[in-house]
């Protein structure tokens, strides 16, 4: 049986496990995700978020409160409108967290990369004329 290797993960930035989870959750809708596309683009109301779905104001206001909750999306006052502007810092950290297990899946894939190399026969070439 293959030994298993136990990935470990630097949370350089502080992310807790929780904190992983609410941004996951948040994520997984992917109403959510549109909203943090179009809120990409530059702050938007919540009024303007609606015009492009085929949902209630209160759904999208719902959906928002998930986004806040996981420090993906804040509010301010600006006047009378209160805007809802992207915040990426909880994606830096899914990023993050996310790195590690790139590199671990990089070096295996070198690793399978030699071995398929020690594997092919060494053909002779064809001469040409």
């Amino acid at each position: 049986m293959a030994a298993v290797k136990t990935v470990r993960v630097a949370r350089g930035g502080g992310a807790t496990d929780a904190s992983l989870d609410e941004t996951f959750a948040a994520l997984a809708d992917p109403t959510r995700r549109a909203i943090l596309a179009l809120l990409a683009q530059g702050e938007a109301s919540v009024n303007e978020l609606t015009e492009p779905f085929n949902i209630s104001q209160p759904a999208i206001s719902r959906h928002l409160r998930v986004l806040e909750r996981a420090g993906l999306v804040s509010r301010h006052r600006d006047g009378q409108r209160r805007p809802c502007r992207l915040r990426a810092a909880p994606m830096a950290e899914v990023n993050r967290w996310l790195e590690a297990y790139r590199e671990h899946w990089e070096q295996q894939f070198q690793r399978l990369d030699a071995v398929l190399a020690d594997l092919q026969p060494d053909v002779p070439r064809r001469r040409t004329k």
